[in-house]
């Protein structure tokens, strides 16, 4: 991947930037651009794909779903896969796993919002009691009665 030397450049390598056409201030064209002939069909689908899961992984479905709204159903497709081709260049650099930051930033449904913050607690208390801060019993993760 160095090649490339960044994900935009990958991305505009894929055909997945729109392809700049302008003449003094007029914008002609803000479509993508035709290279990327095999590579850029693979991640549209790829992105449709991920839009549709639903259950294991919603943030791209999420993402989808805000974009939607604003720019149109398959521009929001296209843009999910410069994101997927960003995510795969990310981990091929870095060899991290995908773990997307912004998660919890995105509009998430109440019962995972809350399944996340149970299972953060979780660590936070498990990690307390390993670097002896607390003792074992102390902490509770029951809700208060009021």
């Amino acid at each position: 991947m160095s090649q490339f030397g960044s994900s935009k450049r990958l991305c505009n390598w894929a055909g997945l930037a729109p392809a700049n056409n302008q003449s003094a201030a007029k914008k002609k064209s803000v479509r993508i651009s035709r290279a990327g002939v095999y590579l850029k069909p693979a991640l549209v689908e790829a992105a449709h794909a991920a839009v549709k899961s639903t259950e294991k992984q919603p943030y791209y479905r999420l993402k989808y779903e805000c974009l939607m709204k604003r720019r149109g159903k398959k521009r929001a497709v296209v843009a999910i896969a410069r994101m997927i081709l960003t995510a795969i260049f990310a981990m091929l650099q870095t060899g991290e796993v995908f773990n997307p930051t912004d998660l919890n930033k995105c509009d998430m449904p109440e019962n995972l919002r809350n399944k996340r913050l149970i299972s953060s607690a979780k660590e936070a208390v498990v990690l307390l009691v390993s670097l002896g801060l607390v003792p074992e019993n102390s902490i509770s993760l029951e809700p208060l009665s009021a």
